[in-house]
């Protein structure tokens, strides 16, 4: 299922932690910090480039009078990421990390050059991994805390020939999943957003005219149908999926797989007769 508790069940948030956003300067990290200042957050905001990051956070100090911090990082740099990783253990009113950072690279897996590759993998999930880890003793501790992963259905989809990008997602809907089971106990609630295309700057870093594409989702209907998902308590949300049962099917044939996995001795079809 989609949902660990009753989807009839909205959450309320009688208390209001501070959020901490990667990527928020644009697109989808961008919009959710315009929802959650809107409902009354403070916001911590990081991402490369200061000059957007103080254009945002002016923005929504004036419509919404929350406090707002920015942090300039490059989570590829180890510096960088430590100083957010400091910030998510020794700051008690962070209640929320969003996991939104990340990219794509141009072109098919031949035509990307190693070093690129290599940092496209650092953002994409050592920096999930690192900052998740950096809050979830504090959280699990407290017995409260969200932590909101943005993953890809590219991660369920080799076919759509993004093949490293899609890796990299796949490693943070498994992760998200993963934390799901083991903090969600501790009082941990851990959500991956899958978003299919959405009109984000990442087409334009990828080389690709997003105004040629159909079926382009917009930011702000994403952001919104993820918040749904998150006040809902929802494991895992694919905003453009009309079919919930779709997904329930495909969870229920990967746990049907698991009790075969425990064998001693090789499946018959693989035996070499002798």
């Amino acid at each position: 299922m989609f949902t660990t508790v009753d989807q009839s069940e909205v959450i309320t948030v009688s208390d209001r932690p501070s959020v901490l956003i990667t990527g928020a300067s644009t697109g989808i990290g961008e919009v959710y910090a315009e929802r959650f200042a809107r409902r009354g957050h403070d916001l911590v905001l990081v991402a490369r480039n200061k000059t957007r990051l103080d254009a945002v956070a002016t923005r929504l100090r004036q419509e919404t009078g929350v406090a707002i911090d920015i942090i300039q990082a490059d989570l590829t740099e180890i510096a960088d990421l430590e100083t957010v990783e400091t910030r998510l253990r020794e700051d008690h009113t962070i209640g929320v990390l969003i996991n939104n950072a990340g990219g794509n690279l141009r072109g098919g897996f031949l035509d990307q050059k190693t070093e690129d590759v290599a940092r496209l993998v650092a953002l994409n999930t050592t920096a999930v991994v690192r900052l998740a880890n950096a809050v979830a003793p504090r959280f699990a501790e407290a017995g409260t805390g969200s932590i909101i992963n943005i993953s890809s259905v590219v991660g369920i989809a080799p076919e759509f020939a993004m093949s490293v990008y899609g890796a990299t997602k796949a490693f943070v809907t498994f992760l998200s999943q993963g934390l799901g089971l083991e903090l969600g106990p501790k009082g941990v609630y851990v959500q991956a957003v899958l978003p299919a295309a959405t009109r984000t700057e990442i087409w334009e870093h990828s080389g690709i005219d997003v105004n040629t594409m159909t079926g382009v989702m917009e930011v702000g209907d994403l952001v919104d149908a993820a918040l749904v998902g998150y006040d809902r308590r929802e494991a895992v949300t694919i905003p453009p999926l009309p079919d919930p049962t779709q997904w329930d099917a495909y969870q229920a044939a990967r746990q049907a797989m698991l009790p075969n996995t425990r064998q001693q001795h090789a499946a018959e079809r693989y035996r070499v007769a002798r």
